[in-house]
């Protein structure tokens, strides 16, 4: 079927109370893996495309995987920008094709996040494309980009953005983090609830590598519809080739990888829908 906006999906989750996963992908074998899962358990799927993969491979190729995959795909398929860094680029993600962009203006000034937000969901609302946005910068590091202290999202903050800016989705910070968990994460499902009840468009969870499975379930009762995983992810592939060391037939190798992260994501999936 044809790519399908982030907007389309999160209306599914929210008439389910399921979250929709959103997997970084980072060359072709990943979205291969991540759609024999996301077809074997019947789900719609976001395939994010992060900084570091637009580092990488600047912004041909893999959008030419995500719409071939999603053409022959079952399942609803989003193509999305993951932390988009400026306008211009969201700009030339629209032109390449993404149904959905995020703009995270997080670390910027509020009045500068909410201007810049603004015209992206402009921009990309008159093309039909949905928009994620994010207040309460996440913590840790991805793709090089690296955000330290506490990022609590600012209920009073959450209040004034939405009454200004018509996003699709919104990042909130309640203690989630990029990259891996140093210990048991400590969320904040009380301030998590609290912006739920300001009526906030759908919520976005990042940093969701490691979360154990009780406080997705909680976060997802509390309004979480859309959670990224890519630390996990990328792991997975790479303990894919560790475990073939040796082994001289690439298509093996590469098939062994791919095994790792199809068995990740779906077990991601079952999670974040609640099917156990």
């Amino acid at each position: 079927m044809a790519l399908v906006t982030l907007k389309e999906v999160l209306e599914t989750a929210e008439r389910t109370n399921t979250a929709i996963p959103g997997f970084n992908i980072d060359n072709i074998e990943i979205p291969e893996a991540i759609m024999e899962a996301a077809e074997a358990e019947n789900c719609p799927v976001i395939l994010t495309i992060g900084q570091g993969a637009i580092q990488a491979g600047g912004l041909r190729h893999l959008p030419d995987v995500v719409r071939r995959l999603a053409e022959s795909s079952t399942v609803p398929v989003v193509m999305h920008l993951d932390h988009g860094v400026s306008y211009e680029q969201t700009i030339a993600c629209l032109r390449a094709g993404f149904t959905s962009v995020m703009y995270d203006g997080s670390h910027h000034p509020f009045a500068e996040n909410v201007r810049e937000s603004t015209a992206v969901v402009r921009a990309a609302h008159a093309v039909g494309v949905s928009v994620e946005c994010e207040l309460g910068a996440i913590s840790g590091v991805e793709d090089g980009i690296s955000h330290s202290g506490a990022n609590l999202v600012d209920l009073d903050e959450v209040r004034r953005f939405i009454e200004v800016v018509d996003c699709d989705a919104l990042a909130v910070g309640i203690g989630n983090a990029h990259g891996i968990y140093k210990g048991t994460p400590n969320l904040d499902f009380d301030r998590l609830a609290a912006c739920r009840r300001l009526g906030t468009p759908p919520l976005v969870l990042h940093g969701g590598s490691g979360i154990p499975a009780d406080m997705i379930q909680r976060a997802i009762s509390l309004g979480i519809r859309k959670i990224n995983v890519a630390t996990e992810v990328r792991l997975a592939f790479l303990e894919g080739l560790e475990a073939s060391v040796g082994c001289r037939d690439i298509y093996a190798v590469y098939g062994a990888a791919k095994s790792r992260v199809t068995e990740l994501a779906r077990t991601k999936i079952r999670m974040f829908q609640n099917k156990g």
